[in-house]
Order: C-alpha cells, then sequence, then structure tokens
C-alpha cells in the first residue's frame, strides 16, 4: 500500500465530491446520488485499509508506529512539508469519520429539500477537512486542516439549522475561532523557538517533539494548544456553543459535530498537545483531572433537567466527553486504550441517538419527552432501536460504552482514586436521566395522540448499521484494540500496557 498515495486520495476523494456537486447546481437528486457514491467509495477505501493494516510493517526512525506515510516538500522557504501518516489510532478516527459520513448523507436524503448541492456540498468538504485533521502531521497542513473543517460546519448551522440557528453558528464559530488563533500563535512561536534553536525551520510532528524548551515556554505553548482543544471537544467551562449548535442544527449536521468534530478535539491533545509539551501536561493533569470530572457531573444533571430530547443528548454528549478527556489526563496506557476506544464508541451511540431524535422530529414535529408515551407499541421497530442504543448509552455490559468506560476507570483508579471514584458518580446519574428518557418515551402513557409510522427501509439500514456497531464493540473489542496496541505504547511509554 505504502507505493500508492492512499492518505492523499482519502482526504482528496470527498473534497473532490464536494467541488464536483458544488458545479452539479440545482439538479438535487444527481448531487444525493454522488454524495452518496463519493461516501460509499471512501467507506470501502478505508475498510480495505483496514484489513490490511495490521499487516503492515511499521516504519522505522522517527514515524515509529506508522503504517502509511506521505512525506512531500511543499513550501520549503517556510520548512512547510506535505506529510500525512496514519496509525492505529488514526486509522480508527478515519474509519469513524467515512461510517458516519455515509450515514450522514443517507439520513439527510429526504429530509434536505433546500439547496440541495450546497447542502451536500459542504457535508463532504467538512468530511474532508475531518479526514485531513486525522492524518496531517505537518502542524501547518494540520491547522489548515482544522479551520477547514469549521468553515462548512457553521453554514450547515446557519443555512439548514431551525430556531436560532444564526445566533447558535455564530457563538460555535467565535469558540471555535478564538481557540483556533491561539493554537496557531503556538504553532507559529514552537516553530521560532525550535528554528532559533537548532538552525532548522519546521512545521513537521517528527522534529518538534525535540524542541528545548525551558518550562514558562512549555506551559505557555501548551495552554494554548489545550485552549484550542478543550473547545472542540469541548471541556468544561469551555461548552458554551455546544447546546445550542447540537440542538439548532440539522441532524446529519449534529452526527458530524458530535460524532467526529469532538473528537479532532481530544485527538489533537494525544497525537499533538501531550506529545509535544510532557512537562506541562504532568502539570496540568490536576487540573485537568477536576475540569473532566465537573463536566460529567454538571453535563448529567443538566441532561437530567431537559425535556428536550436533542438538548438532552447535547448534555449527555458533554458528559460522555469527560470520560475521554480524564483517560488522558491519567495518561496511562490502559486509560489512553480507553480513551481513543471511547471515542469511536461516542461517535457510533451518540451519533445513534442523535439520529433517532431527528426521526422522532420528523413524524411528530416536536422534541418534548413528556409529550410522548406509548411508542414501543405504537412503532415496535423504532423502540427496539432505541432502547438499544439507551442501553448502550448508560454503559450497559455487552454493549460498546462498557469496554471504553471501564479501561479509563481501570487506568484513571490506578492514579487518582479521588477522580475515578467522582466519575462513578456521574456513571449513576446517567443511568437515571437514561432511564427516565426510554420510560417517557416507550413505556408510559401516550400523553398527546399521534398517528406516526414506523421506521423506512432506509432508516432500518442507518440504525441496524449503527446496531451491529455497538454490539461488535461490546462483545468483542479486541480487533481495535490490537489497531491501537503500538502507537499507545509508543505515546505513554509502554508502562503498564494492556496484556
Amino acid at each position: 500500500m505504502a507505493s500508492y498515495p492512499i492518505l492523499t486520495i482519502l482526504i482528496f476523494l470527498p473534497l473532490t465530491g464536494s467541488l464536483a456537486i458544488f458545479l452539479l447546481g440545482k439538479r438535487a437528486a444527481l448531487c444525493r446520488a454522488t454524495a452518496l457514491a463519493v461516501v460509499l467509495a471512501e467507506l470501502i477505501l478505508v475498510a480495505g485499509i483496514t484489513f490490511l493494516a495490521p499487516h503492515e510493517p511499521a516504519t522505522a526512525g522517527a514515524l515509529s508506529g506508522f503504517f502509511l506515510v506521505e512525506d512531500r516538500p511543499w513550501i520549503e522557504a517556510f520548512g512547510i512539508r506535505y506529510l500525512l501518516a496514519m496509525d492505529g489510532i488514526s486509522l480508527l478516527m478515519v474509519l469513524l469519520t467515512s461510517f458516519l459520513a455515509t450515514l450522514a448523507v443517507l439520513f439527510s436524503w429526504k429530509a434536505i429539500t433546500d439547496r440541495v448541492a450546497a447542502y451536500y456540498g459542504l457535508l463532504l468538504l467538512a468530511t474532508a477537512g475531518i479526514l485531513g485533521v486525522f492524518l496531517a502531521l505537518d502542524l501547518f497542513l494540520f491547522y489548515l486542516f482544522w479551520e477547514v473543517m469549521l468553515i462548512p460546519l457553521f453554514f450547515l448551522i446557519c443555512v439548514w439549522g431551525e430556531g436560532q440557528r444564526v445566533k447558535a453558528a455564530l457563538r460555535f464559530f467565535l469558540f471555535t475561532i478564538g481557540g483556533s488563533l491561539l493554537m496557531l500563535l503556538a504553532i507559529i512561536g514552537l516553530y521560532l523557538i525550535h528554528g532559533q534553536a537548532t538552525g532548522v525551520y519546521t512545521f513537521a510532528l517528527p522534529e518538534l517533539l525535540h524542541t528545548p524548551l525551558d518550562p514558562l515556554q512549555s506551559c505557555l505553548l501548551f495552554s494554548a494548544f489545550l485552549l484550542a482543544f478543550a473547545v472542540k471537544t469541548p471541556i468544561f467551562p469551555l461548552h458554551g456553543w455546544l447546546p445550542d449548535a447540537y440542538t439548532t442544527a440539522p441532524t446529519a449536521a449534529t452526527l458530524l459535530l458530535a460524532g467526529l468534530m469532538a473528537k479532532t478535539g481530544v485527538y489533537g491533545l494525544i497525537r499533538f498537545a501531550y506529545p509535544l509539551f510532557p512537562e506541562a501536561a504532568a502539570l496540568f493533569t490536576p487540573v485537568l483531572y477536576l475540569l473532566a470530572v465537573i463536566g460529567i457531573l454538571y453535563a448529567s444533571w443538566l441532561a437530567y433537567v431537559q425535556t428536550d430530547v436533542k438538548r438532552l443528548l447535547a448534555y449527555s454528549s458533554f458528559g460522555h466527553m469527560g470520560f475521554v478527556v480524564l483517560g488522558i489526563a491519567a495518561w496511562t496506557p490502559v486509560s489512553l486504550s480507553g480513551s481513543v476506544i471511547q471515542m469511536v464508541n461516542h461517535g457510533i451511540t451518540t451519533g445513534a441517538l442523535f439520529c433517532m431524535a431527528g426521526m422522532l422530529e420528523e413524524r411528530s414535529g416536536c422534541r418534548d419527552s413528556a409529550s410522548f408515551g406509548a411508542l414501543w407499541g405504537k412503532i415496535p421497530c423504532f423502540g427496539a432501536f432505541f432502547l438499544l442504543f439507551s442501553l448502550a448509552n448508560l454503559g450497559l455490559p455487552g454493549l460498546n460504552y462498557f469496554v471504553g468506560e471501564f479501561l479509563i476507570l481501570a487506568g484513571v483508579f490506578r492514579v487518582s482514586t479521588f477522580a475515578a471514584v467522582f466519575a462513578l458518580g456521574g456513571i449513576l446519574l446517567v443511568l437515571i436521566y437514561t432511564l427516565r428518557l426510554v420510560q417517557n418515551l416507550l413505556f408510559g402513557p401516550e400523553k398527546v395522540q399521534r398517528e406516526m409510522a414506523d421506521l423506512s427501509s432506509r432508516e432500518v439500514v442507518i440504525l441496524a448499521s449503527l446496531a451491529l456497531a455497538v454490539i461488535a464493540l461490546g462483545v468483542y473489542p479486541a480487533p481495535a484494540l490490537d489497531l491501537i496496541r503500538i502507537p499507545i505504547a509508543l505515546l505513554s511509554g509502554g508502562k503498564g500496557g494492556l496484556p
């Protein structure tokens, strides 16, 4: 595989598809078909890489652990290289991206009838940006993709959202662009410090890992990276944009926001912030423990008092990302493995629940959980899928969330019993609000008489594929854990790893 520009194809396939759709203009049916063909081709390509990846030897030297690398000069006068690389962690993220992008296109098939070409073009452009974030190892290139990801998501919320969509889009934009500008300053600062110390000016991560930094420089640069990544994740208290953005965005855009964009923040912590500034990261560990635990408990409490299903899921998503941050803060092989797996689990399960909230709204024009009831008997297929994903959301053994949460808590217990115990309290709150939501929607008395159709064949395909992923990762997570074993060991120093 290494002799072909596969990583470039992965990024430029949706980018080319986006440009093609913009050129198609008002031919809505052709735009939909083109978007679906592009994301299916992407998914097939990533599936092929996934099948072959474990048999590929790791690259030696500075890029140890990466089995696909593309390194070419780009803007040589400034030390900027076209450096893309894939290891087990980025492969899982790319696989999740292609999978959810396919489902986003399918979900939008009938939901989007206005400005169809622009919508699908932006959807594919956002997908290309997200893929670039997961594959770039040159910090300039990483930042470029980081910004490319932001612009289409802003317009998807602003144009196709509902309610106060312009306000929500602007808040999302201001929060994220503020963090991004801080990261840009830190990237430039790191570039200059490395160049002055070594005589080599470069943005390539393998070289920047060896930049000599004094404690103050390390703390300042790490803080800037942390703030940028904390906004996208989000980490408490930088979550102010999240409830409105997730609630007002069209369902497919929410799928990208919660299922993928949030992962770019924690991926940035794992790939860039912690390896570049390990001493500063160690100093900030107690702060991250505190913020992660507060986020888990605070988000769970806010989810409990919501009646809007989509807003409840927004806070639930925020709380579950707190567990991922907790595992990263512990920085042990076990907790890191749990965090990476939980990133995938979160994208699948939260994405499924947001899809079902969108399906419910399409049928009833309402998202108030207090106005429903008895859906188990009225639309049983919908009820069965909703129950499955709700059980996964509360961490039932045998389903995907349990694996990630168990590994995270097992790793955190080794270094901070205090943080692990409080995080367990958050799991109890998740149990309470999830069961109440299930009771209100599926098994309680019917509050308002409505005629509602059960799932269509297209919706069954979407939910069945997500359900298979939930069960597969819950029952047999070993293949995913095997993929990330080597990169996690290299990142964490290999101490206390999984057997």
